[in-house]
């Protein structure tokens, strides 16, 4: 009996602690299974650089982290989502194409319509990476939220950005009250909407910035509030259908200053160009030196958008120039590089005038 008492009890702590071992991973099963499912998509930038040294905050090298490295440098993410992460392509932000958005953009409407993607963080860099967001905001179709992030210092920097704007990207991403709000942009403790962002400053970490509108929310303490709404439409309630697209159609950008002629628009048109922004001075004025050229490429069938280098305001209709007459469409509030993003799209339903004009003050 006292020989086989040692046996029983060595036993049945032998069984307690199997117990004690399926009960916690089963609670940590559990708790997995509780988290939201976020899928990284990394396109390279900034956030994904090194530099020389942990000072080097310029000249360093984009684009030579890859994805695993990024997530596995901000273990936190693991207890707010569970993360997978792709490598989309690894490019600086100034060399992203047409060809790369389309890429970017198939692969999220692929990946949303999953029933196991809860939300979508793309990591970019920060000198296009408005303009992406904003292709996106038009034409993904899932209400699941898309942010897009970055950073302004590389990954080896001293307090670099990237791996807290990283954090709180998934946060947001995994965010059911950050559904239906189009695509957003994380950066600096900010919620900003695709539309209305920009990069603002050349180096500084607060660089984008929504100045008239403002940001439609904040991430403390690694939770986002919200704000206001996104009221033009985006996403799901857009017309844009680039499933079966391969490219998109030519659209540049002109620039206005004192003592502008017309060279560049000429060239542009020679080029092929099938519309034409013209980032117009003050309210989207047109140059004498340059007003002849773009009647002109008007009535040899390309578009023309009249927006404004100004950074802010409502380039109005009829204002500046007579737009009806001249049969010109007019950006409303989009910056150059976005109204060229929605006149490519524009451009792929349609070449009617009012029509896109509607589309201006759609979306």
């Amino acid at each position: 009996m006292s020989k086989q008492f040692p046996q029983a009890v060595r036993a049945m702590l032998c069984g307690f602690m199997f117990m004690f071992a399926a009960a916690a991973v089963h609670a940590a099963s559990t708790a997995s299974a509780r988290l939201p499912n976020v899928t990284i998509l990394a396109t390279g930038g900034t956030i994904a650089g090194t530099g020389a040294s942990s000072t080097t905050t310029i000249g360093y090298t984009a684009a030579t982290v890859g994805v695993q490295s990024l997530i596995g440098a901000v273990p936190e993410i693991a207890k707010v989502a569970n993360v997978t992460g792709e490598q989309v392509f690894q490019i600086a932000s100034e060399n992203i194409g047409d060809a790369q958005w389309l890429q970017l953009a198939k692969r999220v409407n692929v990946l949303l319509a999953q029933p196991n993607v809860d939300g979508i963080v793309i990591t970019h860099g920060t000198d296009t990476l408005e303009e992406t967001a904003y292709f996106l905001n038009l034409v993904v179709k899932s209400r699941k939220p898309v942010v897009v992030v970055g950073s302004m210092r590389p990954s080896t920097a001293l307090s670099a950005d990237g791996p807290i704007n990283l954090y709180n990207a998934v946060r947001l991403a995994g965010t059911p009250e950050a559904a239906g709000r189009g695509v957003l942009v994380a950066m600096n403790d900010q919620v900003h909407a695709a539309r209305d962002v920009t990069k603002a400053n050349t180096t500084t970490a607060d660089t984008f910035r929504t100045s008239e509108l403002g940001v439609i929310g904040y991430i403390q303490g690694g939770k986002p509030f919200f704000y206001r709404e996104v009221s033009r439409k985006h996403t799901v309630d857009t017309e844009f259908d680039i499933a079966r697209l391969d490219a998109l159609p030519q659209v540049d950008v002109a620039y206005a200053y004192a003592n502008v002629g017309d060279t560049a628009v000429n060239a542009l048109v020679a080029a092929g160009a099938r519309g034409l922004v013209h980032a117009g001075v003050g309210n989207g004025s047109l140059p004498a030196g340059t007003k002849p050229a773009l009647v002109k490429a008007r009535k040899d069938g390309v578009v023309i958008v009249r927006a404004s280098r100004v950074g802010q305001g409502i380039v109005a209709r009829n204002g500046e120039a007579n737009d009806d007459e001249l049969d010109f469409v007019v950006a409303d509030t989009l910056s150059p590089q976005k109204a060229r993003i929605l006149l490519m799209l524009a451009l792929t339903k349609t070449s009617s005038t009012r029509e896109i004009q509607r589309m201006f003050y759609t979306y």
